[in-house]
């Protein structure tokens, strides 16, 4: 009995000795400057910390992924990077894990609306109208120049996709960022949305990155393009003549979100918390010009930097907020209706 007491005790002492092994956590985002920004803010701190490895990987938000992962029950990923619309969908169709945010550090702190069932906020960034300085004679002031192909010649770059581009087209169309949501609910908005793409469809370049606008229109391939405003500021600090047209912009957070399954769950918990500190709030947007979640990490903010962010009130003013609840009721309909309507 003596002995075995001594084992047994020995065994535990071993147990207590020897660190817990770290996990490997696969973290997927939308690539380019923003998950060159993540890095710096996130993962190597993250490992440095903890000991645990940052498998980044990107993709380009198509949730059919995550849904056989999820179906399949054979999830690799463990942390998702999704836009509003999607992670409500996901949530409604059960393909993430609820949260519980005592374990996240609560909710206080948070700017409104990032805290979600589902998934948590953690950047605000916008889609607007860019252009390169250099190929324009003059400055274009919204989405009606945009389509305006007399007084501004040259192709357009748009997102390949229902979501920002019908929006833009109403708007270009001349109605206003607070009416867009109400016009694009009704079936005659829809179709005019449509209409005022056809317009159009002759000088569209697609795109389906965020990095390729930049790249666009840094050629020359473009003379404007819908692009994510944190990816034009990077080029600017690179010297680029790119430039960003706030009004009718669209803003929305990124978020994280845990795909139903997924395993080292207590790990990537502790690795979203992480991510939400001010001071790694702050290192991200020193990195990338996309709006901290963490109300704290504004104040760390140089007022410089503040000029680019989405969320600055002369920025934000004539933008239109994502409506998440319109993408979740009608995105798969009008989705599907785009991708025929763009294939013809």
């Amino acid at each position: 009995m003596s002995k075995n007491l001594t084992l047994t005790t020995l065994a535990l002492a071993l147990t207590c000795a020897v660190p817990a092994m770290a996990a490997d956590l696969t973290v997927i985002s939308f690539g380019g400057a923003n998950k060159e920004a993540q890095a710096k803010a996130y993962y190597a701190p993250f490992e440095a910390a903890t000991g645990n490895k940052i498998i980044a990987g990107e993709y380009n938000g198509e949730m059919a992924k995550v849904k056989a992962m999820v179906d399949t029950n054979s999830v690799s990923w463990n942390l998702v990077e999704v836009e509003s619309p999607e992670l409500s969908r996901g949530c409604d169709e059960d393909m993430f894990e609820e949260l519980d945010y005592a374990q996240l550090g609560g909710k206080d702190d948070l700017v409104p609306g990032a805290a979600q069932l589902c998934g948590v906020g953690f950047f605000v960034w916008s889609t607007v109208l860019a252009y390169n300085a250099d190929k324009l004679a003059s400055a274009p002031s919204g989405w009606p120049d945009f389509w305006d192909v007399n007084k501004f010649p040259g192709k357009r770059g748009l997102r390949k996709g229902a979501k920002y581009t019908l929006e833009f087209a109403l708007m270009a169309d001349g109605v206003a960022p607070k009416d867009v949501y109400t016009v694009l609910a009704s079936k005659d908005g829809q179709d005019r949305a449509f209409k005022k793409l056809d317009e159009l469809k002759p000088y569209i370049q697609w795109w389906e990155a965020g990095a390729q606008p930049p790249q666009y229109l840094a050629s020359g391939d473009v003379v404007m393009s819908s692009a994510y405003n944190g990816r034009i500021a990077a080029t600017q600090k690179e010297g680029s003549h790119l430039k960003v047209v706030w009004t009718g912009g669209i803003y929305d957070f990124d978020a994280w979100a845990i795909p139903k399954g997924a395993k080292n769950k207590d790990e990537i918990l502790k690795f979203i918390a992480f991510t939400l500190k001010p001071e790694q709030q702050k290192i991200y947007s020193q990195n990338i010009a996309y709006g901290p979640v963490n109300t704290k990490a504004v104040a760390l903010l140089d007022k410089g930097l503040l000029a680019d962010m989405p969320t600055t009130p002369e920025n934000i003013k004539d933008q239109v907020a994502m409506n998440v609840t319109f993408w979740a009721d009608f995105g798969e309909t009008l989705e599907q209706r785009f991708t025929a309507w763009a294939a013809k």
